[in-house]
């Protein structure tokens, strides 16, 4: 570790330096003289005396500097059959006018709006739009329930609701409009206005008095100029998925937002500008925030915005075709789009009718990468691999593989190193650092570094409980892990999901890499459920690759004896079913804590965020079956 040692030493012993450092790959109004504000510790902002605009960094500066005709976004819905490419100068020009419209509504800097759209090019525009104005943008994720958008806007307080009439899943039409007057309805707080995006899928009722037709009003706009805004303003809110209650705003900032992102396009991504970057993710969600719309666009990269899914839209091969159609370089998704891939087509078939010359990196990040799924991609598709570990608060990652830094040798199972700013420490439940290989609490050294959150909106009393209170000077994730001897980072899990069986603390997250191992298995969780004589002990469950014809009770023998033989008897694995689905989140995540509130017979609320009910309802009665 050469270069990256080098970096991450200075990052962590002189962090001002290193980050004015990094400042300086993005146009300011007025250059920051203050790198580090420590004066309130722990809330920590950085470049407190800087101005900048995160939307003029983002398009009016490549169009300044000559980039003007080169595609910006791509805009790819296999759901709709269309494309659309828009270039810097054609996309400055659609954010300007809707930043306009937004104006003459009355959103001024610092209000807020509420974005409650799908995967279509209006999303970024509406983001950027905020951004160029100074307004704080809050996406909520296209067609939660009404009640879930209800508390969030409660909690922003909008101005102004950007929504559109439908969206459009693989084999149905979801209209939002009945959703989001349901949730105006609801909520205490009402929005002056609505702007409304009309699809031909489904057209909208307009409140009159209230909505705005988007194409009538961006069609007589003045376009808007970009507005200063200090470093600390706040560029967003994102609420934290599967809250219950209160919602949990989490903030970003201009500043440290724009300075973090650009330097990981750099020397994480290894993306140059003018080329084609796919996050295959949703707006909705961080990954999209930062690397759909606004890390790619800061380094003046071309950005994919995909309106489909990796299998049914309408193949395997969807996301192949994407990436040989458009030329990604790099592509960042979560291991459970690549798990399904594998799942319908095993031997990679699709992969090999497209042209993939031009790729030269895939990044994965969400949920853990099983090494199974690791070793699969990285036969099929002969690049690099990269597993990298983040969190929505954390806005981008606090481990990975910095390839434009320096390429570290990769090990499966782990997503590598701390990344430059990240003060990463293993702890036990006395606060005490352990020893390299044993598991216990990932903690973050504060302060944390430019683009984490500074705090909740509105709430910095339960930013401290929620993630300060439990050790001193640090930032609670709220996952497990270890380090081994040269390092490298593994991330098991949420706390939670580390088990107590009699006594002894294992983790399902080993077993699950024993699992996912098994050449029939597609995907798997285990859970821990309650049991009268240990404590706890694990259940697991396992989808099956396409064409598997073995036994389900053979197979599921066989993988019990595998655990056992891997992991020890002490791992008290018993039990694994077979199923045809896991339930999940809309971003991918397995609910391994609805499972096992479900198997232990408590009244588990369904996540707002589950992608397929039906998976859930037909795995119930296997839940709660007793051994």
């Amino acid at each position: 570790m050469g270069r990256y040692a080098d970096e991450f030493e200075r990052s962590i012993t002189d962090p001002e330096s290193f980050w004015a450092d990094a400042a300086r790959a993005i146009d300011w109004y007025r250059e920051p003289t203050v790198i580090l504000d420590s004066s309130n510790p722990p809330f920590y902002r950085w470049f407190p005396d800087g101005e900048m605009n995160t939307c003029d960094n983002a398009l009016d500066r490549h169009v300044r500097d000559g980039r003007g005709d080169q595609a910006a976004l791509i805009y790819d819905s296999p759901v709709t059959g269309t494309s659309r490419r828009y270039t810097y100068r054609e996309l400055l020009d659609q954010v300007a006018r809707f930043a306009g419209v937004l104006q003459s509504l009355g959103v001024t800097k610092g209000d807020r709006v509420v974005i409650y759209l799908p995967m279509i090019p209006e999303a970024a525009i509406s983001m950027l739009a905020c951004a160029r104005i100074g307004a704080v943008h809050s996406v909520v994720f296209g067609g939660f329930a009404a009640p879930e958008l209800a508390a969030r806007i409660d909690d922003a307080a909008p101005k102004v609701v950007v929504s559109a009439s439908c969206g459009i899943e693989v084999n149905r039409v979801v209209e939002y409009k009945p959703l989001l007057d349901r949730a105006i309805e609801l909520a205490t707080s009402k929005p002056d206005r609505c702007v409304i995006l009309q699809r031909p899928q489904a057209v909208a009722l307009m409140t009159e008095g209230r909505d705005v037709d988007w194409a009538e009003a961006v069609a007589g706009a003045e376009p808007a100029a970009c507005v200063p805004v200090k470093a600390t303003d706040p560029l967003y809110i994102l609420y934290t998925s599967g809250t219950t209650a209160r919602p949990k705003g989490v903030i970003r900032d201009n500043g440290g937002h724009a300075v973090a992102l650009r330097w990981t396009m750099d020397n994480l991504y290894d993306v140059k500008p003018g080329e084609v970057f796919w996050a295959a993710s949703d707006v909705g969600w961080v990954v999209g925030h930062s690397y759909i719309v606004y890390a790619p666009l800061l380094a003046g990269c071309t950005t994919v915005l995909y309106e489909g899914k990796p299998v049914g839209t309408p193949d395997a091969g969807a996301f192949w075709r994407v990436i040989s159609e458009y030329g990604v370089t790099a592509l960042f998704t979560a291991p459970t789009a690549f798990r399904v891939i594998k799942k319908e087509d095993p031997d990679g078939e699709l992969a090999r009718k497209y042209d993939l010359s031009g790729m030269k990196y895939l990044f994965l990040a969400g949920e853990r990468l099983d090494p199974e799924t690791y070793r699969w991609a990285k036969d099929l598709l002969g690049i690099p691999v990269i597993d990298h570990w983040w969190q929505t608060e954390t806005g981008w990652a606090i481990a990975g593989d910095p390839m434009g830094l320096e390429a570290l040798p990769t090990k499966p199972g782990s997503p590598t190193v701390p990344m430059p700013g990240y003060d990463v420490r293993i702890l036990d439940p006395d606060g005490n650092e352990v020893a390299p290989g044993v598991t216990g609490e990932i903690v973050l050294r504060l302060p944390l570094p430019p683009g984490c959150l500074p705090s909740l909106w509105h709430d910095d009393d339960r930013f401290v409980s929620s993630y300060l209170s439990r050790h001193d000077g640090a930032y609670v994730t709220g996952d497990g892990g270890y380090r081994d001897q040269d390092g490298y980072l593994y991330v098991m899990g949420r706390t939670d999901d580390v088990i107590n069986v009699a006594g002894h603390r294992l983790s399902t997250g080993e077993m699950e890499e024993v699992l996912a191992g098994h050449p029939a298995v597609a995907e798997c969780a285990v859970i821990g459920v309650h049991d009268p004589v240990k404590g706890e002990v694990p259940r697991g469950f396992v989808t099956l690759k396409a064409g598997v014809g073995q036994d389900p009770a053979s197979l599921s023998a066989e993988l019990v004896a595998l655990v056992r033989d891997r992991i020890g008897p002490v791992a008290a694995l018993r039990r694994v079913d077979v199923v045809e689905a896991l339930p999940k989140t809309r971003s991918g995540k397995i609910l391994r804590k609805t499972m096992r509130g479900i198997a232990n017979g408590e009244d588990e609320p369904i996540p707002s965020t589950i992608d397929n009910l039906d998976a859930l309802s037909a795995l119930r009665p296997v839940l709660i079956s007793a051994d």
